[in-house]
């Protein structure tokens, strides 16, 4: 059955097309670029072992980008199907589920009423989801679209992990609680590490650092998440690239009274203009250390701010789960950067952890020793390989 994966932005649409049965095939992958602007509009398309095409059209609104990236995957030239219709099934990203989804689930009337509530609690990330499965429906009819939450695999959280110390009724009435983010990413790379230990997931204690420009920090103890560094929105926990992280919530009320900032610049302030851009001016974590290098003072800081939180969370989780069996490195900075790797992990010779520096500097998925008592390793990330899984079974269950 071919699956097509989408992840519905604001301006764009990223996209894969699997042939899932038996085997597993990625066919091609591409996004749709600068969706509804004046100017600049593009469809990147990569068909699997050949080069990229970069296809120049206008991309008035989501409708027509979607239609443009089915004539792309149909195209004589650089297309890998003969026909839209042979796609069997949609899988959607969708950043928040809230409390009504532990799971991904066929989407009906009922379903995106319900992720249209939750939208509230995930108002820059849902909307686009909602866009992209109404898109879908309206291009591919009769195709099934199945959603895949963001936020469904940290609903294992036992209460003490979830609830804030505010009053009960905010929670019981509005939903305010810890919700955590990136649970497509932690699940998959929490799963692949336990089979590297040849141990059971169910059976296991793993610590998963999703470490990108945003990044969160997953505790799962015998194939459950049991904690996450990412809150009601993902602007809680480690710091990030643009977020801020953990903040006394008194400093925002300062901030609003001292500067006369409205809700939209405070938000603005937290969310695009603090973590790493706030302490040195750079978001991306390669200039950061790049600049660091030179010499400048605040990019240093900024590191040492940086691995210290997550060094926190990582000690936290330890013993929340009263010992790890893994502790496991995924997206941008955590496959790709040994010194962050080996900076982090430089606190946790008390667990015993040891390191391979040669294997951590070749990025290879175990970098501790063989006589570590812990494993460090570097799993690369595959969120759409999940949806997509995760969408062609929801079908084959309906059919």
């Amino acid at each position: 059955m071919l699956i097509l994966v989408i992840n519905c932005g604001s301006s764009s649409i990223k996209y894969q097309l699997f042939d899932i049965g038996d085997h597993c095939k990625l066919m091609a992958k591409g996004m749709a670029d600068r969706i509804g602007l004046s100017s600049g509009w593009s469809v990147i398309h990569k068909p699997n072992g050949q080069n990229e095409v970069v296809l120049e059209r206008p991309l008035p609104d989501h409708r027509t980008a979607l239609q443009a990236i089915g004539e792309t995957l149909i195209s004589p030239e650089y297309g890998v199907i003969d026909d839209i219709k042979e796609i069997g099934g949609v899988g959607h990203r969708v950043v928040h589920g809230g409390e009504k989804f532990t799971h991904s689930i066929l989407i009906n009337e009922n379903v995106l009423m319900a992720i249209r509530e939750n939208a509230k609690l995930a108002p820059i990330h849902n909307p686009p989801n909602i866009l992209g499965i109404e898109v879908c429906q309206k291009v591919l009819p009769g195709t099934p679209n199945v959603a895949v939450f963001d936020t469904a695999i940290h609903q294992t959280m036992p209460k003490k992990a979830y609830l804030y110390g505010l009053p009960m009724d905010l929670y019981e009435k509005h939903g305010i609680r810890k919700y955590g983010f990136h649970g497509i990413s932690h699940g998959y790379v929490a799963r692949q590490a336990a089979t590297l230990m040849n141990k059971p997931f169910e059976q296991s204690k793993i610590i998963t650092c999703h470490l990108g420009n945003g990044c969160s920090i997953t505790a799962f103890l015998n194939g459950r998440s049991i904690d996450t560094s990412m809150g009601l929105t993902p602007l809680e926990g480690v710091v990030m690239g643009t977020r801020c992280g953990d903040l006394d919530p008194a400093a925002v009320l300062y901030l609003m009274e001292m500067l006369g900032l409205s809700m939209q610049e405070t938000n603005d302030l937290l969310n695009k203009n603090s973590g790493l851009k706030g302490l040195c001016g750079m978001s991306d974590m390669r200039d950061t250390v790049k600049l660091a290098d030179q010499g400048d003072t605040n990019a240093q800081t900024a590191i040492e701010v940086f691995i210290y939180r997550i060094q926190k969370y990582i000690g936290a989780y330890t013993a929340a789960l009263s010992g790890a069996d893994a502790i496991v490195f995924t997206a941008g900075i955590g496959e790709n950067s040994p010194y962050i790797r080996q900076e982090i992990l430089s606190k946790f010779d008390y667990l015993g952890l040891k390191i391979d520096h040669t294997k951590n500097k070749l990025n290879e998925p175990v970098f501790s020793t063989p006589d570590s008592k812990i494993f460090a390793m570097t799993i690369q990330t595959n969120e759409e390989l999940v949806i997509a899984q995760e969408t062609y079974e929801i079908i084959m269950r309906t059919i």
